[in-house]
């Protein structure tokens, strides 16, 4: 082989190598607006959550864990106590926080993100949002919106309709609408807003939780303080790990 071929040989080999056709060079990314947030790579960003049907009570069967859902609001006592007996046992859950009890209780609503808790919507003003034309219930949810953002920047992932278990579909189109996906139900009710009792609240949440339970829970009411410590000591009797809405749905 002579000079000129044993030379074009091995331009070839490091143009590309293997017969493989010299890459074209890669074209340096566009420059991001002022303010934009910076987009992080792959192998460094975390999953994207699973895509989910426009209401979920529930999440999978096969996972030993239940997320706990507090709807947020209440005195600031009661809630500092319940925020305290979370802490104390090293728990997180989410919270789907009335808009107006956000903007009133500022402090309270920095504490509940501050200690790890997942900040989601309630409404504005916790109103019946059935009965609600689909513009005032856009109105609603948007304004909770605003008010979860300016605590903790950015909307949160998830919406609870007011004064009802279940959304209906002129409710989910309007939570689409204000920038939410999925409508957060519940599959065990402890009954705590009724005033039963710890024990009754306990005893009602344990005969109806199971693997990938998500259970309604209530900001505001003594007993629910009273029986947190009793709650979460059945469930870890039962191997049910308490987490969060998005980390039962992961």
């Amino acid at each position: 082989m002579d000079r000129r071929t044993l030379l074009l040989a091995a331009g070839a080999a490091t143009l590309g190598g293997c017969g493989e056709p010299p890459r074209a060079p890669v074209a340096a990314p566009s420059p991001q607006p002022a303010g934009s947030p910076v987009p992080s790579s792959p192998a460094a960003s975390s999953p994207a959550p699973r895509t989910l049907p426009a209401e979920v009570d529930s999440g999978p069967r096969d996972v030993a864990a239940v997320a706990l859902t507090f709807h947020g609001q209440g005195e600031p006592g009661v809630v500092g106590g319940l925020l305290d007996a979370l802490a104390a046992a090293q728990v997180k859950a989410t919270v789907l926080a009335v808009g107006t009890w956000l903007q009133q209780q500022p402090q309270l609503a920095r504490r509940v993100v501050a200690d790890g808790h997942e900040l989601g919507n309630h409404t504005l003003n916790h109103a019946d949002i059935k009965s609600m034309s689909d513009d005032k219930a856009y109105a609603e949810i948007a304004g909770c919106a605003e008010a979860v953002r300016s605590v903790s920047g950015q909307i949160g992932r998830w919406f609870r309709p007011s004064q009802t278990q279940h959304s209906t579909a002129r409710i989910r189109a309007q939570a689409a609408r204000a920038g939410y996906a999925t409508c957060l139900s519940y599959d065990v009710d402890s009954l705590d807003y009724t005033d039963p009792g710890p024990d009754a609240v306990v005893r009602t949440t344990l005969q109806g939780v199971r693997n990938g339970s998500i259970v309604s829970l209530h900001f505001g009411h003594a007993g629910t303080v009273t029986a947190i410590p009793k709650l979460l000591a059945g469930l870890r009797d039962r191997g049910l790990r308490p987490v969060t809405a998005s980390e039962l749905l992961a």
